[in-house]
């Protein structure tokens, strides 16, 4: 297998791994959700994010006609066909649109006036914070502030704080319009460390955040707000909620975990650097190809360092010069240019830098989605033979990162890795493979 084949190998066994079905069923088979549901009362589904679709699907067939109603609201394109018992929705993202606030109005009016017997099973994935909004602002000023959050390079949690305060739903808001009735809650983190007052800015959650810090926030950004908005960051979110209970069904770090199995059956000594990756996309790709050069060591015929002692010798062991390093988690841009791609796509152009003319050497970085930024493609791959490529293009790698154009830098080189929605949302995974290596 060439490192493509092999990058594309661990893609699908990684993906395939954190897929929520099993797990969303294994939850609704359990004696947690059983106890919270009877037959006295209504059962109504509600799935928000990139993978509710995937994840109602997985709801209905284990509950059946019990469910007296349901909506999918995710990300266009991402309804895979007709669910029994179930409206899906399609809506904007990562900037919500009249359709985000729409399908949110239509599950408000559904989990309304209900009574304490009534359950609202909510199944929350990443991209929810887009999806499902009914703004206390007007729709375009709610996209000016999720815009310039996105150019700010402000990471998740940060940007996430500032829409609680923005949202009727948001920010434990949800919980509050379902009660008396209880929320049981099935989440898909895509956020590190999986804080529940985050991920979809946690509209079924007790908020964590304070006033104090959202505006820091935007002071830190230098956002441009009206005096309106200001007053809303001033108002503080609920703290307490006791009508919720939840599950977390998976995270980076079992993306993480699948892509080092997949590594190691290809004969790869692997290792988890982290999965808990957050930094600028650059940098984590210039940080990547800088241990390439240590460890690969055939640049210009000298040997650039060692491998840790412990790690070669488990290599020695298993008789292999190859190896893999894997981090999770989820980089950040900068907007600076007027190109088109994302944290992956720009992750994996800046390693290409380090990697050139490097032999038996290959960089992947995908989101779990399948959709990096407002692209189809899941990330990029490059290897040491990248630059090479560009160059007879003629194309300048630098003015491209400095654009934020890595897509269509990457699509000269055949650098694009297109999954299409996976139907999961578990962050990103980057991987580096050093297929040979003379110890």
């Amino acid at each position: 297998m060439t490192l493509r084949q092999q990058s594309e190998y661990i893609i699908r066994h990684a993906l395939h791994s954190v897929l929520p079905d099993e797990a969303v069923k294994a939850v609704l088979t359990g004696d947690r959700f059983r106890s919270v549901v009877d037959d006295s009362g209504k059962l109504y589904l509600v799935a928000i994010g990139k993978a509710a679709w995937q994840m109602a699907q997985a709801a209905v067939e284990i509950l059946d006609d019990r469910l007296d109603g349901g909506i999918v609201l995710t990300k266009y394109d991402h309804v895979k066909g007709e669910i029994q018992h179930v409206e899906c929705l399609e809506a904007g993202h990562p900037v919500p649109d009249e359709n985000s606030f729409e399908g949110t109005q239509k599950i408000l009016d559904m989990t309304a006036g209900l009574s304490p017997e009534d359950v609202v099973l909510f199944l929350i994935s990443g991209g929810g914070s887009a999806l499902f909004e009914k703004p206390l602002v007007s729709g375009k000023e709610l996209e000016d502030v999720t815009k310039q959050l996105l150019a700010s390079g402000a990471n998740i949690k940060e940007m996430n704080t500032i829409r609680k305060r923005l949202s009727a739903v948001k920010g434990g808001r949800f919980a509050q319009h379902v009660a008396p009735a209880k929320i049981f809650s099935i989440v898909l983190s895509d956020i590190i460390g999986d804080p529940l007052d985050m991920i979809a800015s946690g509209p079924a959650c007790a908020d964590r955040s304070t006033c104090e810090e959202t505006l820091e926030i935007a002071d830190r950004y230098g956002l441009k707000l009206k005096d309106s908005i200001k007053e809303l960051l001033k108002k503080e979110t609920p703290k307490e909620l006791h009508n919720v209970e939840t599950v977390i069904s998976g995270s980076v770090s079992a993306l993480c975990t699948a892509a080092k199995e997949a590594c190691e059956e290809l004969g790869y000594e692997s290792v988890i650097l982290t999965d808990w990756m957050d930094c600028e996309a650059k940098e984590a790709g210039a940080f990547l190809a800088s241990i390439a050069k240590t460890q690969c060591c055939n640049m210009q015929g000298k040997r650039c360092g060692d491998i840790p002692q412990n790690m070669q010798q488990n290599v020695q062991q298993k008789n292999t010069n190859k190896l893999a390093f894997i981090a999770g988690g989820e980089t950040v841009v900068h907007l600076h240019g007027t190109g088109k791609g994302g944290r992956n796509q720009e992750l994996a152009l800046s390693a290409a830098i380090g990697l050139d003319g490097m032999e038996g050497v290959a960089l992947f970085s995908i989101g779990s989605d399948g959709t990096d930024g407002p692209t189809d493609a899941a990330g990029g791959y490059v290897d040491g033979k990248t630059c090479e490529m560009l160059r007879k293009h003629k194309t300048d790698i630098y003015h491209e990162l400095r654009n934020n154009n890595a897509y269509a830098t990457l699509e000269k080189c055949d650098g694009l890795i297109k999954t299409g929605p996976t139907g999961t949302n578990v962050n990103d995974v980057t991987v580096l493979l050093i297929e040979e290596r003379n110890i």
